[in-house]
């Protein structure tokens, strides 16, 4: 009864989660202390989502699913996320450039989702949404920094967006379970790009041309880069399993 709802809520938290345990690899690790705090609290924001989604999936399942099964006892085929947030770290232009490219995703996504006729979706995009706002404008802030700032740091950011552009199209390829979400992934899709053009724009950064776009992640095919991911979030809880923290 709830299968597509289910796997929507899992979509919509191994996103975020994902890209959570990404950004944390950074903690202690930042170019500068305020800016690897900066990104370790983003880190802890998209945790909270996934954990909103997770519990809203594990009560609807009603089979003893719990937000931990979730997160710690899956296999990499039962996750949902898009094939963007798994992509490694790279340097420090890279990671930003991927955050800003997802957050410019979140936001009108969050919008449209604060309205949905569940309550409790709706809930969660409404909070998450106040987040994404300063995701947004952090990454953007970044963007532009480092598009516009050196020769170094210019050519690092195009190669950025040669790394991470073809993995962007998955994005707007909707799966049947994002039915549930009622949207339509063009006006996503557009909003997206207005946002995306305009900080590359002033970045001094340009719009990379048509390319093939990779996909498989929202169906549960994954890169090689998802399994390494997992195999370290999961370590703990499959070598001691039960244990709660």
């Amino acid at each position: 009864m709830h299968t597509d709802l289910i796997t929507f809520l899992l979509h919509m938290g191994d996103n975020t989660l994902i890209l959570s345990q990404r950004n944390s690899e950074w903690c202690g690790h930042g170019p500068v202390l305020e800016q690897d705090i900066a990104l370790t609290n983003i880190a802890l924001d998209l945790l909270g989502q996934t954990r909103n989604f997770y519990q809203y999936a594990a009560s609807l399942s009603g089979d003893g699913t719990t937000e931990d099964s979730l997160a710690y006892l899956r296999t990499v085929r039962e996750y949902y996320n898009c094939l963007l947030v798994e992509q490694p770290n790279g340097d420090w232009g890279q990671t930003i450039l991927r955050q800003f490219l997802f957050s410019a995703y979140q936001y009108p996504l969050y919008e449209k989702l604060k309205v949905h006729p569940d309550d409790t979706i709706a809930a969660i995009a409404a909070k998450a949404l106040k987040e994404v706002t300063y995701h947004l404008r952090w990454s953007s802030e970044w963007v532009v920094r480092l598009g516009d700032g050196t020769p170094e740091s210019h050519s690092r950011m195009i190669k950025a967006l040669d790394n991470l552009w073809p993995y962007t199209g998955e994005l707007f390829d909707p799966a049947s379970y994002e039915q549930i979400a009622a949207i339509d992934s063009a006006i996503l899709k557009t909003a997206w790009l207005d946002r995306v053009t305009a900080v590359l724009a002033e970045a001094t950064l340009p719009l990379p041309g048509q390319t093939f776009m990779q996909s498989g992640g929202k169906k549960g095919l994954h890169s090689e880069h998802l399994d390494y991911l997992l195999a370290e979030l999961q370590y703990l809880q499959r070598t001691y399993p039960g244990n709660e923290w």
